[in-house]
């Protein structure tokens, strides 16, 4: 590649110069309009991490399961619900290119080669408006809550102000309360929080009665991303992405619905006790 080569991919799409649809983000990645030809670059190493968790302190447990694929120094990712993934999944991806992935018939599967290919070719950089933020080292409790705090900076809404948080994460409920902000947790899941509020399913629905969402990047996957970021485009209310899903991918919907994304690529802040980094977007011209 040419001397500023990269540069000028990373230039022509990057997170300042955002996307109407996720669709059309996937166009322009076919198209070559963002890097490389997807079909020159494959993918070297596919691979699942699971996890079951119950803090210290806390009644109730959880678990994850994430796809995560490799294409050269970078790491793609799309969460799944545990146990749902075919065996035949990772073997589809060793040796496949992205062009071909981008075409699979499971939705993680597109959704983690799109991720690993925009981490290759557009990774987390100040220069298109990431900013970093240190998790400090702690226990899985600790980091949480650290993790927690940095995602729900990125709200900016009175006190009193209900908020929906769509995956249902006990540290962003504990810091939404702690700022003083009402919310509608959802999950496809459904149940009941730690503290016995309900878990609503419909997320869309939900929405109308919020001032503000708080998304997991899961969303991604699961295909309510799209919905919910056009109702808040439509009725001019806060988005806030926080993301392991898609960390590289959502960046590039700022201003189209999206007002800030807190991205965090594989490895992620639940993986080991060491000290980690979340990496903050806001709209162009937004505080920081």
């Amino acid at each position: 590649m040419p001397a500023g080569g990269r540069r000028g991919f990373l230039h022509r799409l990057s997170p300042t110069a955002p996307c109407r649809t996720y669709d059309e983000l996937v166009a322009r990645v076919r198209a070559g309009a963002v890097g490389p030809d997807p079909r020159s670059r494959r993918i070297a190493v596919a691979f699942t991490t699971r996890q079951a968790v119950r803090h210290d302190g806390r009644g109730t447990g959880y678990r994850n399961e994430v796809l995560s694929l490799r294409l050269a120094e970078a790491v793609g990712s799309c969460a799944v619900e545990p146990g749902e993934l075919p065996d035949g999944a990772l073997d589809d991806c060793v040796g496949a290119d992205v062009a071909e992935l981008l075409d699979h018939p499971l939705p993680p599967v597109r959704v983690a080669a799109l991720d690993a290919y925009l981490m290759h070719v557009t990774p987390h950089a100040l220069a298109d408006g990431a900013r970093p933020v240190p998790l400090p080292a702690g226990s899985s409790l600790e980091k949480s809550r650290a993790r927690a705090r940095a995602v729900v900076e990125l709200l900016d809404v009175p006190a009193g102000a209900t908020v929906l948080l769509v995956g249902v994460v006990n540290s962003l409920l504990e810091e939404l309360r702690s700022r003083g902000l009402g919310y509608v947790p959802c999950d496809l899941k459904g149940g009941v929080t730690e503290w016995g509020e309900p878990v609503v399913t419909d997320a869309l629905t939900a929405a109308a009665r919020c001032d503000a969402l708080l998304v997991s990047g899961m969303t991604l996957g699961n295909g309510s991303f799209e919905p919910l970021r056009e109702h808040a485009l439509r009725h001019g209310k806060q988005l806030v992405m926080f993301a392991q899903t898609g960390s590289a991918v959502l960046p590039h919907f700022l201003g189209q619905g999206v007002s800030a994304v807190c991205a965090e690529p594989y490895p992620f802040f639940w993986l080991d006790g060491g000290p980690g980094v979340v990496h903050r977007y806001r709209c162009p011209g937004g505080a920081r």
